[in-house]
């Protein structure tokens, strides 16, 4: 097993426009996954054509084609995560293909050549590394902003898990905001979790934007409801992108975002059923959050 071997898989939909930028982003990688699996969600424009022709030039690249649904962020999202991932361990398995690290990417992201091996060289540097990612920007009005920087929290957009970490921290999860999970599991566990600021990636849209911002912050309010936020986490959490300056505010998305969650907090809707998520939002993600900036004003102090 090359200890620069990797997998990668990416879920797309409707992606005409952003998949070849991507195909190009992973094809020009100074370090090229071993298998790469893109599952197409239903499309209904050229993305099926686009497949074809990225399948063809390339052997290690692999597409599966899923019946005809809506977007849906939600649990579908795992599903089809999940979907991609299994055929992946599966053909590896088949064709004796062993692999260090497992690989997840968006369709609307693109990055620099050495993207990967970037992210393999911290993991080299930190034995007890688990998951990590580079920092991304989203582009709105032509312009790249880039995300409010969390060295805790590695980005879902384009992210690496070492193997044992994933294995560990029971693989990829059917279940909203899986990313969320899997990061709490690996901390829960003892894995270091990290986003790296000078690696960089930039998504071709603002995120949460497929079908309009609205929805989509409306939707994560859901999800997070669903991982077990609280209350006050996420009346706060809103209420700071209500004054952001990072270029949401202007539309609104902190009061969807917190009409999502109490959509489903009123009605009493279900929740994971993972007692040590729901432990983890509800005792300790508030705590940490509180002591990072209590720590941070500290510092500049």
């Amino acid at each position: 097993m090359g200890i620069k071997d990797y997998i990668l898989v990416t879920p797309c939909k409707n992606e005409e426009e952003s998949l070849p930028k991507l195909a190009e982003s992973v094809v020009n990688q100074t370090i090229k996954p071993i298998l790469w699996v893109i599952v197409d969600d239903g499309s209904t424009d050229r993305t099926p054509e686009i497949l074809r022709n990225i399948t063809s030039k390339h052997s290690w690249i692999k597409s599966l084609r899923l019946n005809e649904k809506p977007r849906d962020l939600g649990i579908h999202l795992s599903h089809v995560y999940r979907t991609g991932f299994d055929y992946a361990f599966n053909y590896c398995k088949e064709n004796n293909l062993e692999y260090y690290y497992i690989g997840s990417v968006d369709a609307d992201i693109t990055f620099d050549g050495n993207y990967f091996e970037s992210l393999m060289s911290e993991f080299e540097k930190n034995k007890n590394l688990g998951i990590c990612s580079g920092h991304v920007g989203n582009i709105i009005n032509n312009k790249i902003i880039w995300s409010n920087f969390r060295k805790d929290i590695p980005s879902g957009g384009a992210r690496l898990w070492k193997k044992e970490c994933f294995i560990d921290t029971e693989g990829y999860l059917l279940t909203c905001s899986p990313d969320s999970v899997s990061n709490v599991k690996a901390t829960i566990r003892g894995w270091d979790i990290r986003q790296f600021e000078h690696i960089k990636m930039i998504s071709t849209r603002a995120y949460a934007s497929a079908e309009g911002q609205w929805k989509g912050y409306k939707k994560l309010g859901v999800n997070n409801y669903f991982i077990g936020y609280t209350p006050t986490h996420v009346l706060l959490k809103g209420i700071r992108m209500l004054y952001s300056t990072d270029g949401y505010s202007k539309n609104g998305v902190g009061l969807a975002y917190i009409i999502g969650y109490f959509s489903e907090y009123i009605k009493g809707a279900p929740r994971i059923k993972d007692d040590e998520i729901l432990d983890y939002y509800k005792y300790k993600r508030l705590k940490e959050i509180l002591c990072s900036k209590l720590k941070s004003r500290s510092v500049k102090k």
